[in-house]
């Protein structure tokens, strides 16, 4: 800067550059003020967040623990009140989880070693050695072995366990006394005994096979080590939290497609604290049929309300394959294209043709075999061919049906059967038929019901859910099993895999383990 009797001799270039130099160092200074109070917004926000969710699940934590240890399973039979057990030592151990990861861990505190019972004696050990990969140190003197850390993990094969011995050379240089071990792996569970293999084979044998953690604890003991059901929903619970992450990834793979199946399907969900039952609902979306990628995402809710299709979905603005129930239909004011279930409006008269005999539901019938017949000819076709195919061929025959049903509905009386399956068909037209004129559509929404058949293989079992957490714990984890499935991949290796990898997966690659990108690792 200069002083006043300077800026007197001063000529006038010099003084717009004196001017100008001051302008930019004055917004200069002003950007970064900004920057540092927008700097200081964030971080407000973030502790608001955080202190937020902490009250949330510390209140939550404390709702759990009575009700875990109140006397409530009186009113339950013996496997209502052990699934109800099971589903609040998984709650209760995710909720922890969740509380660690957003508590800050003061620097100087002091390292609690997990107090455990150690592993039995007669499980057969399998060493597993962790030297460092440099014996010399980095002042130039070779490196001595001094001794050993040993930690044992907990290893499954269905029938056998076996122990890992993980055995940590330790070696010093005798010249500056430094010392040098190998890290350990990082592992999902912090501290736990599982090894990946283990975690997997419990999660798939809940999710996959509908084994409740008490049949579980069962087949363990026959193993050689009973693992109390206790232990295994705390494994569940914190497999939980770790796993979601990877769902979000998947959710927001499949919102990038145009083409989307939904549909929801009842559960049962056991209330705690009065031993009854309620009502609640499994929403499964995936990419459409002819869509690019196989993946499946479940959403568990409470009820079958309309704004939880909406919440799921979010800005999501496409083709919507799914049945006529009226919680989709506010999604069609906000510019999402309704498309119809041909299979659907052909079981209406399926049932009549069954149960009735009905002539006019055989007539009827004949038309959708034809439609079908056209769409099994041109399934591997690519959209444009497929498009071009139904518009000569199934239009015609749509048109036609069309017609015989607009007759027939004036010669039938009103609130009969047959009377009920046309109107389903005549009032619903352009959404059953949207697909003739787009390649990409598939004819119905059987493609996303054949997703929700293994949830009724299991759900007497594994979704008697105590909890909302347990019913989405469960729709996070058969999220990513029934997608792992779908694209051919065995449902426990690939979380084996993911169990290994993700601990020390850097966020930006987090999309290498979707089902559909997933490629095992070479050991």
């Amino acid at each position: 800067m200069v002083n006043p009797i300077e800026l007197e001799t001063l000529n006038a270039p010099q003084l717009r550059e004196l001017t100008r130099e001051l302008v930019e160092r004055l917004s200069a200074q002003q950007h970064k003020d900004n920057a540092s109070a927008e700097t200081i917004e964030s971080l407000k926000r973030e502790l608001l967040f955080k202190s937020t969710r902490i009250e949330q699940l510390t209140y939550e934590l404390a709702r759990y623990k009575r009700l875990r240890f109140a006397r409530t399973s009186e009113q339950l039979n013996a496997v209502q009140a052990s699934l109800l057990e099971e589903a609040l030592e998984a709650d209760l151990a995710a909720i922890e989880e969740q509380l660690e990861q957003l508590r800050e861990q003061p620097k100087s505190a002091p390292r609690l070693k997990p107090r455990r019972e150690a592993l039995p004696a007669h499980l057969p050990r399998v060493a597993v050695h962790h030297e460092p990969e440099a014996r010399s140190c980095s002042c130039g003197c070779a490196l001595t072995r001094i001794g050993e850390d040993i930690s044992e993990k907990l290893a499954y094969e269905p029938g056998l366990f076996t122990v890992e011995r993980h055995i940590r050379g330790k070696w010093v240089c005798a010249q500056c006394q430094t010392l040098i071990q190998a890290p350990l792996p990082a592992q999902i569970i912090d501290k736990g005994i599982a090894t990946a293999g283990l975690l997997a084979q419990v999660m798939v044998a809940k999710f996959s096979d509908h084994l409740p953690l008490y049949r579980q604890e069962a087949i363990f003991g026959r193993a050689g080590y009973a693992i109390a059901r206790s232990t295994l929903g705390a494994w569940v619970g914190a497999c939980g939290v770790q796993l979601q992450p990877l769902v979000d990834a998947l959710k927001q793979a499949i919102l990038g497609h145009q083409v989307l199946h939904a549909d929801e399907t009842p559960v049962a969900m056991l209330k705690p604290g009065n031993g009854k039952t309620h009502r609640a609902y499994l929403w499964t979306y995936s990419p459409g049929a002819f869509e690019a990628i196989k993946a499946v995402v479940y959403d568990f809710t409470e009820t079958r309300s309309g704004k939880h299709a909406q919440a799921f979905l979010g800005a999501w603005r496409g083709k919507l394959v799914c049945d006529d129930y009226s919680g989709y239909k506010a999604l069609l004011a906000k510019g999402v294209v309704e498309c119809g279930c041909l299979a659907h409006a052909r079981r209406k008269f399926f049932d009549l043709h069954v149960h009735n005999n009905s002539q006019l539901a055989g007539q009827a019938l004949n038309y959708f075999a034809q439609l079908y017949d056209i769409e099994r000819e041109s399934q591997q076709l690519d959209a444009h061919a497929r498009c071009q195919i139904r518009q000569a061929r199934a239009k015609p025959i749509a048109d036609a049906l069309h017609a015989w049903m607009a007759a027939h509905r004036l010669k039938v009386p009103d609130g009969s059967a047959i009377a009920k399956a046309l109107d389903y068909s005549l009032t619903r037209w352009s959404a059953l038929t949207r697909y003739l004129d787009d390649g990409t559509l598939p004819p119905d929404n059987n493609h996303v019901e054949n997703q929700i058949r293994p949830v009724a293989l299991g759900r007497a079992n594994w979704l008697f859910a105590g909890s909302l957490r347990a019913g989405q714990r469960a729709a996070a984890l058969m999220s990513l099993i029934q997608s792992a499935k779908l694209n051919g991949h065995d449902p426990y290796a690939y979380l084996k895999d993911v169990f290994t990898r993700l601990p020390t997966l850097p966020a930006s690659r987090i999309a290498d383990l979707l089902p559909h990108r997933w490629q095992p690792s070479r050991a």
